[in-house]
């Protein structure tokens, strides 16, 4: 989600702030998936679990946006940094995405369709890197926006008043899907160009 990568070079210690919040949003992903489980049945048991789900996701949301901050303002952005911060942030989103469908609350196709083009664009980040940075676009800000409050909305225990009350999650899950297809083809578009600009200036040197 955020992105702690910008275009400087990593002169900063790994050991550092920043990415001490990125493994503690790390680490927090199983303590969420595990609170989401026990509270995907709708009861008394189980309501606890869920709105502590809710709560562990928007505290790692919160820690997404931390390091970025403190990494870009205090010069802390690191080679670590620019690794683990979109794995956290998939790491995080991916698992929501994966235990709402299995809890049978989000289509499966939507979650394949998004992990699709989250996982593929970040492995096709890692390859094009050697002819340059891909910055993120407003199109990528905007997809992450969206999702997240996607991701808040759906995790609410809205099905305790019934099937109606999840029907402004799913119509955000479909304006996510639209957004993370397309910002995903303009990615693709970007990575020709900066691959077949990169060796125009080969050719000339």
């Amino acid at each position: 989600m955020s992105e702690q990568a910008g275009g400087a070079a990593p002169t900063a210690s790994n050991w550092n702030l920043p990415n001490a919040l990125t493994v503690v949003r790390i680490v927090m992903v199983p303590f969420f998936v595990v609170a989401l489980i026990a509270g995907g049945i709708y009861g008394a048991d189980s309501l606890g679990a869920r709105w502590a789900a809710l709560a562990l996701f928007v505290a790692a949301m919160i820690t997404d946006w931390a390091d970025g901050y403190l990494a870009r303002s205090r010069q802390l952005i690191t080679s670590f940094g620019k690794i683990a911060d979109p794995i956290a942030d998939k790491l995080l989103t991916g698992a929501a995405f994966i235990t709402l469908s299995w809890l049978g609350e989000l289509w499966w196709w939507v979650t394949a369709v998004i992990l699709v083009r989250e996982w593929g664009i970040t492995v096709m980040r890692l390859f094009v890197i050697k002819y340059g940075v891909m910055a993120a676009s407003k199109g990528g800000k905007v997809k992450t926006v969206l999702q997240t409050v996607a991701l808040v909305v759906m995790l609410v225990p809205l099905g305790l008043w019934g099937t109606a009350w999840l029907i402004p999650g799913w119509a955000l899950m479909a304006a996510v899907t639209a957004i993370t297809v397309w910002t995903g083809l303009v990615y693709v578009r970007d990575a020709r160009e900066l691959r077949k600009n990169w060796l125009a200036r080969q050719s000339k040197d």
